[in-house]
């Protein structure tokens, strides 16, 4: 039985000062379909969703919802329809409970008990851990993405869009996500998914469409494609594998001994007799549940950053922590590159111009879209750029700056596959150079392509490392839960030597 259209784009179209992002898109999706929406970072997906919650206005075409032409002012048009948005950079409100960002997003018909009750209920249902009276400002990235899953679902949506969804979520959390939204399907949900994982594209999806530079390129049906199919169909090429040399590792750079320390705040994690030692040479990784501990760790890294001036570090966090929104790009690499600051008659001194061309470079070294036309390039701001396009240039800012140390936390977030490819290829080759790289990501999937050793953190306690190439996805997860006494000496990697 063919299902009736629940969402037909027609000639969408949408301009900004420096850049067309969508140009005359036209596309269809049934109800009760997972239809996937693929794209190079700057394609437009982001812009197209928007389009369609009523968070930004086309310039021209027309939109129809269950066969009526409908003009969204607003997302609480939108929210009225029955269309739901899960964001990848997150519209949660810091100060305001997890319980209190949940009910401004409903109608006032239910208290804020009564959703405090749902949250928890969702949560357990869905694998979402979440504690609906936690301050926002507490959560780590990972926690707030499941804040804003939880969230959509509680509106029991027709059509439920999902903007990376599960880039920090763990291989568990995703299949129990995946059955979910197949439940939701085949009580007749759209769902449109946006992803750079071509695994979960193939396996969930039923249709696609795929765009490049605004515009769309093809459409197809994923489960009939493969990876490499569907790469060159979304940025024309298929990524080469990486090739890691054998590992040869010197002195500790990053030594870390029986660390420990109170959480900060009431909803933080007490860190508990850290181990950690990463040698130059060597690219270690830190997998687990968002929220046990990686935000704290981090943070207790970063204070070292002040007396070691070769240690970098790319924060989980792009906007706000890792850049600063209103400044362009050029005046973003005050942060943490100081070769423009020059000491002059006893004052400090700032080059324009040399921040300028530094940004260049690195714009041009690792592709960062970055708009056209005035505004454009090192004078982007950095609140302009995509999601994607911005975590490239924090990468490359941090990993261009000669660090004797690298700390990368979620290094791909968001990212295409040409992009991912090239950020993990650089950090191979900064462990050739003989850098200590520090990864913490919840992508497993990337901890096994770049790791010569991992740990996993549970609650604040961190693993024994484990030689990467003995790891497999279900110790790890088993790990997860903090279940790694007894460890067979066999599969540990070489901090204990």
């Amino acid at each position: 039985m063919t299902h009736p259209a629940r969402l037909v784009l027609q000639n969408i179209t949408k301009r900004y000062p420096a850049v067309l992002a969508n140009d005359d898109i036209s596309m269809s999706v049934a109800a009760g379909q997972i239809h996937a929406v693929l794209g190079e970072n700057g394609a437009g997906k982001s812009t197209l969703m928007k389009i369609i919650y009523g968070a930004v206005k086309p310039d021209a075409g027309v939109m129809q919802f269950d066969g009526e032409v409908v003009h969204i002012a607003n997302p609480q048009a939108s929210r009225a329809l029955g269309i739901s948005m899960v964001f990848q950079h997150f519209s949660l409100f810091d100060t305001l409970s997890v319980a209190e960002n949940v009910w401004l997003g409903l109608d006032k018909s239910q208290s804020l008990k009564e959703v405090t009750a749902q949250i928890t209920q969702k949560a357990a249902a869905y694998g979402l851990d979440v504690d609906p009276a936690r301050p926002v400002h507490t959560l780590a990235v990972g926690e707030r993405q499941r804040v804003e899953i939880i969230r959509a679902l509680l509106t029991n949506p027709k059509l439920l869009i999902l903007d990376e969804p599960t880039s920090v979520l763990t291989p568990q959390a995703v299949e129990k996500l995946f059955v979910v939204l197949r439940q939701l399907a085949s009580e007749g949900c759209t769902i449109l998914y946006i992803s750079h994982k071509l695994d979960e594209i193939r396996a969930l999806c039923d249709s696609c469409t795929v765009l490049r530079g605004g515009r769309v390129t093809g459409e197809c049906v994923p489960a009939e494609e493969t990876n490499a199919s569907l790469s060159r169909m979304m940025i024309g090429f298929e990524p080469a594998s990486l090739a890691r040399a054998a590992m040869q590792t010197g002195e500790s750079r990053l030594l870390i001994h029986n660390f420990s320390k109170p959480k900060s705040d009431p909803f933080g994690v007490d860190l508990d007799a850290i181990n950690l030692d990463v040698r130059s040479g060597e690219v270690v990784g830190i997998a687990g549940v968002s929220g046990n501990g990686q935000k704290e760790l981090l943070a207790a890294i970063s204070t070292r950053q002040f007396t070691h001036k070769k240690l970098h570090i790319v924060p989980e966090e792009r906007l706000g922590c890792g850049a600063v929104p209103s400044f362009s790009l050029a005046n973003n690499l005050l942060l943490t590159r100081h070769e423009a600051v020059t000491r002059r008659l006893g004052f400090d001194w700032i080059s324009p111009k040399k921040l300028f061309t530094e940004a260049t470079r690195i714009i041009a070294a690792f592709n960062v879209k970055a708009g056209m036309g005035a505004g454009s390039g090192a004078g982007a701001l950095a609140q302009s750029l995509s999601g994607g396009n911005l975590q490239k240039f924090i990468v490359g800012r941090e990993m261009d700056a000669k660090p004797e140390v690298l700390v990368v936390a979620q290094p791909t977030w968001g990212v295409d596959v040409g992009a991912a490819a090239q950020i993990r290829g650089e950090l191979l080759a900064l462990r050739a150079r003989g850098v200590a790289v520090l990864v913490i990501s919840d992508e497993l999937d990337e901890l096994f392509e770049v790791c010569d050793r991992l740990h996993v953190i549970a609650k604040g306690r961190l693993s024994p490392s484990i030689n990467a190439l003995k790891a497999t996805p279900s110790l790890v997860g088993e790990w997860m839960s903090g279940l790694w006494e007894g460890v067979d000496s066999r599969l540990r990697g070489n901090d204990e030597a």
